[in-house]
C-alpha cells in the first residue's frame, strides 16, 4: 500500500527543507538543520503526520483506529457511506479497535434526538480510548479535500498527539496532486469516481457537485478540472455549493458547448442535504431547477461517493497509510 511521496524543495528553501523518500510525510528538514524551531517543524508537516511520546514509551502497544467524518442526520446514505467506508475500514484491520466520530457537533445531536443514536466526537473518542488503556492510534480522515474539516482533524492531531504513546493522522481522499514524485490522488479520485459517469453525447453533460470552502484548499477545484480536461473528460465540469466555481459560472460553458441535456452529481462522501435539496431538490432555486429554467433537461444521480466501491478502496488506503505510519 505504501507509495513514496516526495515534494521537491523550492530553491529558496533548500537551506531548510530537504525531500524525503517517506511514505509518511511529504519532506523532512535537511540534515544540515541542527536546531529547528517549532515554527520550522510545523512548516515540514505535510502529509501522514506521526508523533510519538517519547515519555510513553515503555508501554505496551494497544492500537485504535478512530475515523473521522462530518457525518449525516440521513439515515440510509449514511449505511451506503460512512458506515460501508468503515466496514471496509474495519476488514483491513481485523482484531483493531475501529471507533466512528463526528466532526460535526450539530449532526451528532440532531441523530441523537431522532434516532437515539450517540455518536462521539473524535475528542470524545480519544478521552474514551485513553480512559480504556489504548497506546496508539491512528486517524483517519473521510474529508474529500483538506479544507476545513480536514483542519478540525488536525487540530484534533495536535491537541491529542501527546495523550498517546503514538498517534499519526492520514490524509484527505484527495491531498498529493502529482507535482514531481508525489502520488497522484487526484487523477487517482477521478479515475475511481469515472466507474460511475454516464455515458455522454455531444449534446450531453456531466455536473459534478462539490461542496466548496472559503478556506484556500477551494483551489483543488481549479486542480480538479484541470485533471478532468487532461483526462480526456469532454463536457464534464466541476461546480461548488458554498465555494468557486459556482453553477453559474459553468454554465456558459453549456451553453458555448451546444449542450442539451445535463447530469448532475455529488462529490461528497454522503448524498445528504446538499444533493437532495441543493443540487436535485423541487425548490425554484435548486440547481435542477434552474438549469430546466435555463432549458437544458436535466437528470440527478442522487448517490454519495462512499457508495462507490473503488472510492472506498481509496479511503482504506489512506486509513492504510496512517496505520503504517503507527507502525513504523
Amino acid at each position: 500500500m505504501n507509495k513514496k511521496r516526495m515534494l521537491a524543495a523550492a530553491i529558496a528553501c533548500a537551506t531548510l527543507f530537504g525531500v524525503s523518500a517517506q511514505s509518511e510525510a511529504a519532506y523532512q528538514l535537511n540534515p544540515e538543520v541542527k536546531d529547528a524551531t517549532m515554527a520550522l517543524k510545523s512548516a515540514s508537516e505535510i502529509g501522514v503526520l506521526k508523533y510519538e511520546n517519547q515519555e510513553m514509551q515503555n508501554l505496551p502497544d494497544k492500537d485504535a483506529i478512530v475515523v473521522m467524518t462530518f457525518g449525516t442526520t440521513f439515515k440510509d446514505t449514511r449505511a451506503k457511506t460512512i458506515d460501508a467506508t468503515v466496514d471496509a475500514i474495519k476488514a483491513a484491520h481485523p482484531g483493531v479497535k475501529v471507533v466512528t466520530a463526528y466532526t460535526s457537533h450539530i449532526i451528532i445531536d440532531r441523530v441523537k434526538a431522532k434516532e437515539g443514536i450517540t455518536y462521539p466526537t473524535p475528542e470524545e473518542a480519544l478521552d474514551q480510548l485513553k480512559a480504556d488503556g489504548y497506546t496508539r492510534v491512528a486517524l483517519a480522515s473521510l474529508d474529500v479535500i483538506p479544507g476545513m474539516e480536514y483542519q478540525y482533524d488536525k487540530g484534533v492531531f495536535e491537541n491529542y498527539k501527546k495523550n498517546f504513546k503514538k498517534m499519526t493522522l492520514g490524509t484527505s481522499l484527495m491531498y498529493w496532486q502529482g507535482q514531481e514524485n508525489q502520488a497522484d490522488d487526484v487523477t487517482e479520485t477521478l479515475k475511481a469516481l469515472s466507474t460511475q459517469f454516464p455515458e455522454l453525447g455531444k449534446e450531453d453533460a456531466l455536473l459534478i457537485m462539490a461542496h466548496g470552502t472559503p478556506q484556500v484548499s477551494n483551489a483543488y477545484y481549479s486542480v480538479i478540472q484541470a485533471k478532468i480536461d487532461e483526462m480526456g473528460y469532454k463536457n464534464v465540469f466541476v461546480y461548488t455549493v458554498e465555494g468557486w466555481p459556482s453553477l453559474e459560472t459553468v454554465m456558459p460553458k453549456l451553453k458555448k458547448n451546444g449542450i442539451k441535456h445535463v447530469t448532475l452529481m455529488p462529490i461528497m462522501m454522503v448524498a445528504g442535504d446538499h444533493a437532495n435539496n441543493d443540487m436535485a431538490g423541487a425548490d425554484p432555486g435548486s440547481h435542477k431547477s434552474i438549469l430546466e429554467a435555463a432549458g437544458y433537461k436535466v437528470d440527478a444521480y442522487i448517490h454519495g461517493i462512499g457508495e462507490n466501491k473503488a472510492i472506498q478502496g481509496l479511503y482504506v488506503r489512506r486509513a492504510n497509510d496512517a496505520w503504517d505510519a503507527l507502525e513504523k
